[in-house]
């Protein structure tokens, strides 16, 4: 088979085949999701899950925007967390991996090892907890958000690949030889050439900072600095909470207002529908990151 001048082997026609199955897999429950949320709770509870609502409803995000003003103070902490967070979270990876591509420095091994080390071995929960309150009095700060997130080893060994891989030593030499400094060549030649690194790690960065439910959990006790998916999270709880405890308090009327189903799918949509927005921006250099060195010429 021929497509133009290349030819179609029985291989790539398997190949595409299965790529294709695999993007329904993601796509299809994301679909069922959008529909629920957009169905009316009688409706789902009468024909299920359904793609294409039974009974058109706007019941969910009507129910979820009556507390709007929480919602979008929780929007703006997670933005606020996300691109701070993301900012300085790639920076300080990147400053900490470059040094470790350099085979001219020292002490790469040590520091290599020390990063390494925390991916097998952490102090723990309780341990952090009683740093990151007792000594370092972060609790109910926003900075309690973005800080234990800032260092991630495997980012680190990420970006050192990339440095290793992708930065010639010839250009280094060269910067040296013409009297730059450390500091001008990595700011202004290095940094230049690590954009697909760059933009890999930070989205990790971003996915990490705004999916966290469990920071909010150990240090926020005050609700105006409840974040995003801890908001939506404790709505489902409550949700929740309400459905098994409808009999003791005889809310039956109550919760036969409530679109309980089509609550959390609509919550899901809220918490997923920038995250979706965000990655088309960082796909390119996405895909160029994760698959460097993966092919030498």
């Amino acid at each position: 088979m021929k497509i133009g001048k290349r030819k179609i082997s029985i291989t790539d026609i398997m190949i595409y085949i299965i790529f294709i199955l695999l993007a329904i897999a993601c796509i299809y429950p994301m679909l069922v999701v959008l529909g629920v949320s957009f169905t009316d709770e009688s409706a789902i509870s009468e024909y299920g899950f359904k793609v294409i609502p039974k009974a058109f409803s706007l019941d969910a995000y009507k129910y979820i925007i009556a507390s709007k003003a929480t919602i979008l103070r929780a929007y703006g902490v997670t933005i606020f967390v996300t691109v701070v967070g993301t900012i300085i979270s790639t920076f300080v990876v990147a400053l900490y991996a470059y040094p470790l591509s350099r085979k001219d420095f020292k002490y790469r091994r040590i520091f290599t090892f020390i990063a390494f080390f925390t991916m097998l071995f952490s102090g723990g929960t309780v341990a952090g907890y009683m740093v990151t309150t007792g000594v370092l009095h972060l609790k109910n700060s926003i900075w309690v958000l973005i800080l234990p997130y800032v260092m991630n080893a495997w980012h680190v060994i990420v970006m050192r690949s990339f440095y290793s891989m992708s930065i010639p030593t010839a250009i280094i030499e060269a910067a040296q030889i013409d009297g730059a400094n450390e500091y001008q060549i990595y700011f202004k030649i290095v940094l230049h050439l690590s954009l697909p690194g760059l933009a890999t790690i930070g989205l990790f960065a971003t996915l990490t900072y705004w999916n966290d439910w469990w920071l909010p959990l150990l240090y926020i006790t005050e609700p105006s600095k409840y974040n995003l998916q801890y908001l939506l999270q404790s709505m489902i709880s409550n949700i929740q909470n309400l459905t098994e405890n409808s009999a003791q308090m005889g809310g039956a009327n109550l919760l036969a207002n409530i679109p309980k189903e089509g609550a959390r799918m609509a919550l899901c949509i809220i918490a997923t529908a920038p995250i979706l927005f965000v990655y088309p921006f960082f796909q390119k250099y996405f895909i160029q990151g994760l698959t460097v060195g993966s092919v030498k010429e």
